[in-house]
């Protein structure tokens, strides 16, 4: 089932992100987040009238998709940079094309213009999955983070969902 987020997803929705905040440079982030610090995000997502939808599995939350503003100027107002996580054990099973689908429709519907994803490099699973949905790389920047005593490169992909 796919929904909208809640306040009670802050607890599983944290968990499930700290898994790549631990062990994958999927985030950049290098600490875990609690409940409250989600909880935060969630709401902040929200307040822009931007879809956050939760993928929930016999009551387990299993996976999320959001999306944010691209940039703050108003030239950027069409634009949105978005974001999924899925439990590690299900990706390739099919649930991040689901997620991912009903989140663009949520988009278009709104007139969001064009959807960016920053993906951390070497992501196979995730440029298949964005290839997948219509998404063209359009950027590769060289190290600019530093996660795990290592550079990453970051790619980006885009969509133009008119």
């Amino acid at each position: 089932m796919i929904r909208p987020a809640a306040p009670q997803d802050a607890e599983p929705l944290a968990a499930l992100y700290n898994y790549y905040v631990e062990n994958t440079v999927t985030t950049f982030e290098a600490d875990p987040i609690d409940g409250a610090e989600m909880g935060h995000r969630v709401d902040e997502v929200l307040d822009l009238d931007l879809p956050w939808l939760v993928l929930e599995e016999e009551g387990v939350v299993i996976g999320y998709a959001c999306a944010v503003r691209w940039k703050s100027r108003a030239a950027y107002q069409h634009s949105v940079e978005s974001t999924i996580y899925l439990a590690p054990e299900l990706t390739g099973a099919g649930h991040g094309v689901a997620l991912y689908s009903a989140l663009l429709e949520q988009l278009k519907l709104l007139g969001v213009h064009c959807v960016l994803e920053g993906i951390a490099q070497p992501n196979e699973a995730s440029i298949g999955l964005h290839e997948k949905l219509g998404f063209c790389k359009v950027a590769h920047l060289a190290d600019v983070g530093r996660k795990f005593d290592r550079w990453v490169d970051v790619g980006y992909w885009q969509r133009v969902l008119d």
